[in-house]
């Protein structure tokens, strides 16, 4: 029976789709890390007070991909390339989706739209990895190979995730409301079908290397168009609500460490 848990096991179980699959949440990970860390940077000075807490989460960012790196050195593995069909980060700026990475490498301060612009996406992508790291932490939070790593970056994908409601909210009610409505709705729609994407393109790529029959593999495939139309019918709107979260100042003070990595 095909299953979330059996799925991940077997992906684990193997060094072939384990180290594709660590490669890509590292890749992933550095990259956001680099972004936030640029626009933390590049804060207009009407907002420099919230580049301590774009700064912290580009640091957490950067110790989720050290953590899938010690995953893959621990099995005597090294990072292989990512295939760029599954660069669920890249896909997204091709679709317009955030901040563009020219912006960010040039050395000119953001305005505070961009500001509004990166925290409405950050909420829809956010919204997305903690929704995988619970599923994950559900499964596999006990696994004595991956539990440790899985519950630290769960935690951590919460407190983003908290941190952008909070920081939305505080701009809505200093009128950038429309504005974040507009963002939250085109980011959430790109989103859902870049997902969608990208987990088509993952599946393929962990098929060719598990040899899974013909019949998985369309099995997995229809799941995932399933669950892109319950998206586009209306499940996509878990990723622009928002409300107060109960963790407040997620992000205040440093990361948390991760010395077991």
């Amino acid at each position: 029976m095909l299953s979330a848990r059996s799925l991940f096991q077997e992906i684990i179980d193997s060094d072939d789709s384990y180290q594709l699959f660590c490669s890509i949440a590292a890749s992933g990970e550095a990259q956001g890390g680099w972004e936030n860390a640029r626009i933390a940077a590049l804060v207009p000075e009407s907002m420099r007070d919230m580049a301590p807490r774009i700064t912290r989460h580009g640091a957490d960012e950067d110790k989720h991909g050290r953590i899938f790196n010690a995953l893959l050195k621990k099995r005597q593995l090294e990072p292989v390339p990512v295939p760029p069909d599954t660069d669920y980060t890249m896909l997204l700026e091709r679709q317009g989706i955030g901040l563009a990475h020219d912006k960010l490498r040039r050395d000119e301060s953001l305005s505070e739209q961009d500001i509004v612009v990166y925290l409405s996406h950050s909420r829809v992508t956010e919204q997305r990895a903690a929704d995988q790291m619970e599923m994950l932490t559900k499964y596999f939070g006990d696994h004595p190979e991956v539990g440790k790593a899985i519950r630290q970056i769960s935690h951590d994908e919460d407190n983003h995730l908290a941190y952008c409601h909070e920081e939305l909210l505080r701009l809505a009610a200093e009128g950038h409301g429309r504005t974040i409505h507009r963002v939250l709705r085109e980011s959430a729609l790109a989103e859902i079908r870049i997902y969608r994407d990208v987990s088509l393109a993952v599946m393929s790529h962990m098929g060719r290397l598990l040899k899974w029959p013909r019949a998985k593999s369309a099995a997995l495939a229809a799941g995932i168009h399933a669950m892109y139309a319950y998206e586009r019918l209306g499940g996509w709107h878990r990723m622009i609500t928002l409300r107060m979260p109960e963790r407040r100042g997620a992000l205040d003070g440093p990361p948390a460490p991760a010395p077991a990595f």
